[in-house]
Formats: structure tokens, C-alpha cells, sequence
């Protein structure tokens, strides 16, 4: 048995609703988070996910359903529970820290009495140790963030909760620091909530990934599983760059503009849908545009740079239109007619055609 299944769960929601105005920002939301896990809720701005966040810190009461911390009631059923008595830590975007104080006692402020040793441990496990007297306007944005991690770490919260811990910094300081967060909260072995609309964000450092819309959690489950195989529309086009190709099942598999898709290669579909119209989801890593040699499958309306390869969005004879990739070695311009080849190395999500 797995370690991951092993652990118990230290955060769960049950069945929770909240409303604003009779208008739900969350809505019959059931989720349970284990001991140790990074999990990140990703969804597009009004979709819930910031009300999820402080339904669990305590800073909204839910209209319906529960939270529980460490087995504890803490919303719901009558138990209201205190923001202060929850064992939560929260990093606001702004990083909220006191600036008459010094990192070290910024870092201390949460601590009941004088624990030095704690604030020690803390300012090392974040690498500030030689920061310690300075004040938050002389540390840089990635410092200052690490100090608002370290002081909500030091009191050993049940949960730590990151409220688009990056959206502030720049783009390539966003790209070390959640690096480092993550490395920083599985060194302190908390159980990690965080949310953002940044997908590449939620992908590279979770170990689950909770897609929400409309205040509903539409799919929650490893990175590479939800990216891959999403089990709605929704996920699939909020997720890269989505292409769906319509075909027909047949006893081999789906009858596309580009070749037949064998069954092996399609997730969960069998015979029995043989002669249904289907929407295959195709990757811009699962398409490559190649010379047309006389046979073209389309032409390219939209081309970008991405710096290692080349994005194409082409137009294909039936009006559907699909990203690929291309390296270096030859490129093309749009209005290029070009031969699509699909390279697949897992199986492709597919649903029920829309036209």
C-alpha cells in the first residue's frame, strides 16, 4: 500500500454550500484533503474557489454542510469555531506582514510566548536566517513571501491555506518561488490548500489538482490525470490549449480527418458506441505539423513562437481546427497548407459530439 494511502485525511468538506445574495459561490462542495498533501483549487475568477479558502479559515460561515479539521468539527451542524482556535495558517496575496517588525518577529508574532528555537527552525527551513533584522521593506518580494510562509508555519498548523500565493511577483520569480513553497511545506510535512487561475502553477507543484466552476468541483485528481483525460469540456478547455476533432466510432476505434484513432488509444470507449459521432480532445503535444508532399489535411491560421518549438492552429478540411507543435528544424507561416500527424504515448479523452 501506497504512503499517500496510508495517511489519514486532516481536511474535509462535506456537502458545503454558501451563498451571496441568494446567488451560490459554492455550491454542494465535498472534498477531503489528506496529511501532508499539496492540494491546489484552480478555476477561473467568480468560480469559488477564494470562498472555498476562507469558508475552511473560518473568515465565511457556509449556509450548508461541514468542515472539519484533524477529525473536528469546525463549521456546520451548530460548531462555529473561531478563525484563531482552527490550527490554520494563511498566506494572503499581499503576504500581510507587520512592517515595524523584523522578519524575526514577524515571524514569532504567532507563537504563544518565547519559543526562539521555533523561530530558528523556521528562518532556516526558508533560508532567511542571515534576514532575521531586517524589516519587510528592505527584503524582496520572494523574501517577503517566505516570511509570511514562515510565520504562518511556526505555530504547526493542522492546515496551511495560500491564497494565490504567486499572483504578486513577476513572472520569473513566480516560477522559483513556487518551487520553493513547495519544497518548504513538504520539508515541514503540513497539509498545503492553495488556489489560483494559473494552471502551469496548479500542474507543477500539486499532488492533486481540484478544477472548480461555478462554484461546483468539476474534477479533482493527480495533475497528470486531470490534464490528460478531463472528464468535462470545461476542464479540457480551461486546461492548455484544447482541440476537439470531431469522428465516428467504428469497430477499430474513431473515424477522424486525422486517420483512425485505435481504441487502445481512446479513454473508456468501447464497441458499444460503434456509429456514434464523438468529439476526440486533442493536445497540441499529441499533433504534429509536417509538409503537406501533396496530401494536406489543412492550413495554419495561427502561428506562435513559444522559443523550443512552434504552435499551430490549423484549419482542417471539415472546419474543425487543431493546435500542433513543431520544432525547429522547419517552420511555417500562415496560409501554409500542412499534413497533420497525431503521436500519441497515452490515451485520448473523448465526449458526446456538440454539433
Amino acid at each position: 500500500m501506497s504512503e499517500a494511502a496510508t495517511r489519514h485525511n486532516v481536511l474535509e468538506l462535506d456537502g458545503v454550500t454558501k451563498a451571496y445574495n441568494g446567488e451560490p459561490a459554492v455550491e454542494d462542495l465535498s472534498i477531503r484533503v489528506r496529511d501532508g498533501e499539496f492540494l491546489t483549487l484552480l478555476g477561473p475568477s467568480g468560480c469559488g474557489k477564494t470562498t472555498t479558502l476562507r469558508l475552511v479559515a473560518g473568515l465565511e460561515t457556509p449556509d450548508d454542510g461541514e468542515v472539519r479539521i484533524a477529525g473536528s468539527s469546525v463549521a456546520g451542524n451548530g460548531d462555529t469555531v473561531k478563525p484563531e482556535d482552527r490550527d490554520v495558517g494563511l498566506v494572503f496575496q499581499e503576504f500581510a506582514l507587520f512592517p515595524h517588525m523584523t522578519v524575526e518577529e514577524n515571524v514569532a508574532f504567532g507563537l504563544d510566548g518565547d519559543d526562539a528555537g521555533r523561530v530558528n527552525e523556521m528562518l532556516e527551513l526558508v533560508g532567511l536566517e542571515k534576514h532575521r533584522e531586517k524589516k519587510p521593506d528592505q527584503l524582496s518580494g520572494g523574501q517577503r513571501q517566505r516570511v509570511a510562509l514562515a510565520r504562518s508555519l511556526a505555530p504547526e498548523p493542522d492546515v496551511l491555506l495560500l491564497d494565490e500565493p504567486f499572483s504578486n511577483l513577476d513572472v520569473g520569480l513566480r516560477v522559483r518561488m513556487r518551487e520553493e513553497v513547495r519544497r518548504i511545506t513538504k520539508e515541514a510535512d503540513v497539509t498545503t490548500v492553495s488556489v489560483t487561475h494559473d494552471q502551469e502553477e496548479a500542474l507543477s507543484i500539486s499532488d492533486r489538482v481540484g478544477v472548480m466552476n461555478d462554484g461546483r468541483l468539476e474534477q479533482v485528481g493527480d495533475p497528470e490525470k486531470v490534464f490528460q483525460t478531463p472528464e468535462s469540456r470545461f476542464v479540457a478547455d480551461f486546461l492548455g490549449h484544447a482541440s476537439f476533432v470531431s469522428g465516428t466510432v467504428t469497430e477499430e476505434g474513431v473515424e477522424t480527418p486525422l486517420g483512425t484513432v485505435g481504441m487502445a488509444h481512446i479513454e473508456g470507449l468501447t464497441a458499444e458506441y460503434e456509429g456514434a459521432e464523438v468529439d476526440v480532445l486533442v493536445r497540441p503535444d499529441d499533433a504534429n505539423a509536417l509538409p503537406p508532399d501533396g496530401d494536406p489535411d489543412g492550413r495554419i491560421i495561427h502561428r506562435r513562437y513559444d522559443g523550443p518549438s512552434f504552435t499551430y492552429r490549423v484549419e482542417l478540411g471539415t472546419g474543425d481546427s487543431v493546435h500542433c507543435m513543431h520544432n525547429h528544424t522547419e517552420s511555417f507561416d500562415v496560409g501554409d497548407e500542412v499534413r497533420v500527424r497525431l503521436e500519441l504515448d497515452h490515451p485520448l479523452a473523448w465526449y458526446p459530439s456538440e454539433k
